[in-house]
């Protein structure tokens, strides 16, 4: 990810914890004060806890008007900053730098033709950041998911624009992967596209995209891992 300053940029700071919320038992969304920050959406913090050498980049979840910060975040066996900050309590400090990035700068003036959001797992982040802070924009969303419980906070998005695929049931609205899903779906040509999340899907939808005449000047990514 590279970094982006704006007028309310962050090096270094405290911001106090107000909740965690459990979304499943590994996903939760941290929320914690907004003193002040401004940002756009699409761009990410770099989180920790207060005189931890280990930092972590998060995507903010929340959106321009509400009066917090969130990110969404998922426990990984490897992961430190991710084990302790599901354990913080309400009121306890955090450590913040940013906002950084530049990924939905070009979402925030959309082409006549609308938006074309693809993700997988938490890589819905950003996208849940745009809808909620431009609820009018023209979008769809693709959503890449083992399950439905993992379609994170799915009734925040207009139901007839969000598209969950379930690789593991057939719970969502196409069981099979995302990448399955973009072979037969109808794609507008003249959309822009943004992914978001892992590798390997993002490197396999760009293939399919291009093949079906999405041209590179319309695709937008931030890899997650």
């Amino acid at each position: 990810m590279i970094g982006q300053k704006n007028k309310s940029h962050i090096d270094e700071a405290l911001f106090q914890i107000d909740s965690v919320r459990h979304l499943t038992e590994s996903t939760y969304v941290l929320r914690f004060s907004r003193n002040g920050m401004e940002f756009t959406p699409g761009q990410h913090l770099v989180l920790g806890l207060p005189g931890s050498t280990e930092l972590r980049e998060y995507s903010i979840y929340s959106g321009i008007h509400d009066a917090f910060l969130e990110v969404l975040i998922k426990e990984v066996d490897e992961g430190l900053v991710s084990r302790q900050l599901k354990y913080i309590g309400p009121e306890e400090s955090l450590e913040v730098r940013g906002p950084y990035g530049f990924f939905l700068t070009r979402a925030s003036n959309p082409p006549p033709g609308g938006i074309l959001f693809i993700s997988s797992g938490t890589g819905i982040a950003p996208f849940h950041s745009y809808v909620n802070s431009y609820p009018q924009a023209d979008y769809r969303l693709i959503h890449g998911v083992r399950s439905i419980n993992e379609a994170y906070d799915s009734g925040d998005y207009q139901r007839e624009r969000l598209h969950v695929c379930t690789s593991r049931d057939n719970t969502g609205n196409f069981e099979g992967r995302l990448t399955d899903y973009l072979l037969e779906a109808e794609i507008e040509p003249h959309r822009d596209v943004y992914l978001c999340g892992n590798s390997n899907m993002i490197f396999d939808a760009m293939d399919i995209l291009r093949a079906r005449g999405i041209s590179q000047n319309q695709i937008y990514t931030e890899v997650y891992f």
